[in-house]
């Protein structure tokens, strides 16, 4: 005999295939109901996904021990306004309405903001106080909201911060940049940009756009000629700690930027680096650091025409071991900026070597590692060069070394001059028929060495008159009595040789 149920309990039937994100799907439920009154029962259920949601339904209690089983359907997921994240326009009225950001005069601090006319619901304030700079960094931005409502509030905008925020959608970010006609800098760091493609026509949105920062967004390559094709007034471009180990060839140059700044990637391939002059053929500082590049490959009629405008180039910790890869940066016509520091080749080198022989070896270069070379310090570096390579086998000697020695001639190894002050002194001391060797201390005063020569000359030192004899004037000015007991003997430029005369005092 089947036992009766005696509590209520429900079960969803398992299923052969997994739910389908974003699709309504078919669920069934096992139900019993005990003790409940005949009529319509709410079933309520969660769904665990990213966050916990309920979902619910209805089944028919025909009787007080009913037991059955019912289908009904799983409504795809509507993602919430908090799982969406916050639009562009609730982040500024948040952050620049007049209770946070009070308007104050003065070059910078920007304007008063009123609408004229703004859609039925506006979230907006009143007025707000906009600067030209917006900072909205790490503000949970993933949507635009209202374009009417940004380009009537920011079309004063010339820079704008959205790093750290969660857009993940070009179309959004597209929606922002066009409705402000004055943009000049745009900074998108740290927002999740990986595999998201820029659809046809977005990168005309950006065509103000002077200087982009994309720092560890993982953009693509595609994405990012999309943009420099589309932006006919870009000159700064970041790039930094994208992942990047490779170039690949753009179709489109961008011959408009200046400056590209691409640190912290895996580029250690010269073939790889090499095709950014092709693509950026007007490029005027180049900052690579912390790449691991392994070497300058191409020959210098190469170089000369690769990097044609380069100014200043960033190589600091980069994996350049070699002399021969430092001499090529001479090829680049223009280059008047180098900084290399945190390299292997330099490890060996005290910190004055390594600037010195850089220098000596760079002569085009007007400043190392942030710093001004002066002409004097330029003429010191490249006699250092010379010197320095003293004693090298002829066929070991680099080609500096000769050009160097054209313009200086052969020098001769600087002399060693210790110009410490000396400590001791040995002196002849002379006290009537007796003559002592004395090692004498000269930091030591007057009274300190007479009771030095006590021992030495058998008298006290109340009965003892001492002089000094400079070895080299004596005969033009005689001995010097020491008379003040408290005077250092330093002072008399005591050295070896010199003689301390002792007379005894008569009662």
């Amino acid at each position: 005999m089947e036992d009766t149920p005696t509590i209520s309990s429900l079960k969803v039937k398992k299923r052969e295939t997994k739910l389908v994100c974003n699709v309504d799907e078919l669920i069934n439920v096992s139900f019993t109901f005990v003790g409940e009154a005949p009529g319509p029962v709410d079933i309520i259920y969660l769904k665990r996904k990213r966050t916990v949601s309920s979902d619910s339904g209805q089944v028919e209690v025909k009787a007080s021990a009913d037991q059955g089983e019912a289908a009904m359907w799983d409504q795809a997921a509507k993602p919430t306004d908090h799982e969406r994240g916050r639009t562009f326009m609730e982040a500024i009225s948040e952050k620049y309405s007049p209770e946070n950001f009070p308007y104050r005069r003065g070059p910078g601090m920007g304007v008063v903001v009123v609408p004229t006319v703004g859609p039925q619901g506006s979230p907006m304030k009143d007025r707000l106080n906009l600067p030209s700079i917006l900072v909205l960094n790490g503000s949970g931005i993933s949507r635009a909201g209202d374009q009417v409502e940004i380009a009537a509030f920011c079309a004063h905008v010339m820079e704008l911060d959205l790093s750290h925020n969660t857009l993940q959608d070009w179309k959004e970010i597209s929606k922002i940049v066009s409705n402000i006609p004055n943009l000049d800098f745009l900074n998108l760091s740290f927002n999740p940009l990986a595999g998201v493609a820029l659809g046809p026509g977005r990168g005309e949105a950006f065509c103000h756009v002077r200087r982009l920062v994309l720092n560890n967004t993982q953009v693509s390559w595609d994405t990012v000629f999309t943009l420099t094709r589309d932006m006919p007034e870009l000159e700064e471009l970041f790039l930094c700690r994208n992942k990047y180990d490779s170039v690949p060839a753009a179709t489109v140059p961008c011959p408009t930027l200046r400056l590209l700044h691409i640190t912290d990637n895996s580029l250690q391939d010269w073939e790889e680096v090499r095709k950014f002059g092709s693509i950026f053929p007007s490029l005027d500082t180049l900052v690579m650091a912390n790449n691991n590049l392994a070497s300058i490959q191409d020959s210098g009629g190469i170089l000369k025409s690769l990097f044609p405008n380069l100014r200043s180039i960033n190589l600091h910790n980069s994996g350049l071991n070699r002399w021969e890869d430092i001499e090529k940066l001479n090829f680049f016509p223009k280059l008047e900026e180098v900084r290399l520091q945190g390299i292997p080749l330099l490890q060996t080198y005290t910190n004055t070597e390594r600037r010195s022989l850089m220098i000596a070896q760079l002569p085009s270069i007007s400043s190392l590692n942030g710093s001004v070379v002066s002409a004097g310090e330029r003429e010191d570096a490249e006699r250092f060069f010379i010197r320095y390579h003293l004693g090298y086998p002829e066929e070991e000697l680099p080609y500096r070394y000769h050009c160097l020695v054209t313009k200086y001639g052969k020098l001769e190894p600087l002399a060693e001059i210790d110009l410490r002050p000396r400590c001791r002194a040995q002196v002849e001391v002379h006290c009537e028929d007796k003559v002592v060797q004395v090692n004498v201390r000269l930091d030591q005063t007057v009274a300190e060495l007479k009771k030095q020569l006590k021992e030495v000359v058998q008298l006290p030192t109340t009965h003892m008159r001492v002089y000094y004899i400079d070895k080299d004037v004596c005969s033009a000015f005689g001995p010097e009595e020491m008379k003040y007991s408290t005077r250092a003997l330093h002072s008399y430029s005591i050295r070896d040789g010199d003689e301390i005369l002792v007379v005894p005092k008569t009662k």
